[in-house]
């Protein structure tokens, strides 16, 4: 019997991206094990897990466990813990944040998302950075096989900490089947909730620097007022970094500019649908999920060309430099002017995202799994 062990004590409020991912990734390898395999969970997902449904005791092994992912007592409380199991085969520790145990006494697969803080050290403090340089050097090297969720990230692996390219898998991520082209009515009652108009251009994300935020406010300052629907910018809003809402100010488009901050989670779905065109002018991403979301909705995208992105979009969305205010006021006008171009990007965007799913990300984990356990 394979055993495979998944620590999912990050699938709380405060790792959103990696609570939903290994969210879904339990709920699809346990849809997807072979005979002779068995997924346990380390940590109790049915009280942590960030989205609608999780995997009840009945469906799949769970090993309680308090040691915070951030804890020092991991170290040795974790190895302890796997260490009296019962195995009756080979088995492999995987966990999906790079501050882990580090000897397991087991094969250990780490999921590693960016190296934002290397390339953007203005969105942490020193200490941060030292800290992230320290621990993702130990990590790297104590995995016995890492997973990346683009070939951007695996490239950023190689180059920034010489990680050998045959240790390093990419298993993509994808949006939650919730995320799909909502009926009119759910589209106005969000759109009555948050009182949006008509016709908006939306975009979904963090304020932090690399997300370019004041680039997008330029362009947007740039396009004709008369014929130009609001900018609604929504999504966690972190106080470290206003420079969004000074730009606005500055540029007096605090009308043409709507700071919403956090949205209801259940709201996404009808906000992406409801949304004329959605726009994404990051600098980096590591994968880039509202993207994806967006086009799952039926949204036309326009988004920049940089890190993961291209890799998601391929040819369904317009594209643009995000270091060219130039270039985003063009990419975003057009869609604006343009419906048959809007009704084509979103019909493509829809057959894209219908090439990502969790059921194939499971299956990539899988391989990676049963390569390392030697098949």
């Amino acid at each position: 019997m394979s055993q495979y062990i998944l620590d999912v004590r990050t699938a709380t409020a405060h790792f959103p991206g990696i609570g939903r991912y290994v969210t879904n990734l339990a709920l699809s390898l346990n849809a997807s094990l072979a005979p002779g395999e068995q997924l346990t969970l380390l940590g109790d997902l049915a009280k942590t897990a960030t989205c609608d449904e999780s995997p009840s005791a009945a469906e799949v092994h769970t090993i309680p466990v308090s040691v915070s992912p951030f804890g020092a007592g991991q170290q040795w409380r974790i190895p302890n813990l796997l260490r009296r199991l019962s195995l009756s085969g080979p088995a492999l520790y995987h966990c999906p944040y790079y501050f882990f145990p580090y000897r397991t006494g087991m094969p250990t697969v780490l999921t590693f998302y960016d190296v934002i803080p290397l390339l953007y050290p203005q969105t942490v403090s020193l200490q941060a950075r030292v800290f992230f340089r320290i621990v993702a050097t130990v990590a790297l090297r104590a995995a016995s096989h890492i997973l990346t969720v683009s070939e951007a990230a695996r490239a950023d692996l190689i180059r920034y900490f010489s990680v050998p390219p045959e240790k390093i898998s990419m298993t993509p991520l994808a949006a939650d089947s919730r995320f799909q082209p909502q009926p009119t009515a759910e589209i106005d009652r969000v759109r009555a909730k948050y009182d949006l108009p008509t016709r908006f251009v939306l975009y979904f994300g963090a304020n932090k620097p690399h997300k370019n935020l004041p680039a997008l406010i330029d362009a947007f300052s740039q396009l004709s007022a008369r014929h130009t629907p609001p900018l609604i910018i929504g999504g966690f809003w972190d106080r470290r970094y206003p420079q969004p809402r000074h730009r606005a100010a500055q540029l007096r488009m605090c009308e043409s500019v709507r700071f919403l901050g956090p949205f209801d989670d259940a709201d996404l779905p009808a906000l992406y649908s409801a949304a004329t065109v959605f726009v994404f002018p990051s600098l980096y991403e590591g994968f880039g999920l509202p993207v994806l979301e967006a086009m799952s909705c039926g949204t036309p995208v326009a988004c920049a060309n940089t890190s993961s992105l291209p890799e998601i979009v391929g040819q369904a969305a317009r594209q643009f430099d995000p270091r060219s205010v130039a270039e985003i006021k063009e990419a975003v006008g057009a869609l604006l002017e343009d419906d048959p171009l809007r009704a084509d990007l979103a019909a493509r965007g829809l057959v894209r995202a219908n090439q990502f799913s969790w059921q194939r990300t499971a299956a990539s984990t899988l391989r990676c799994y049963r390569d390392l356990l030697g098949g």
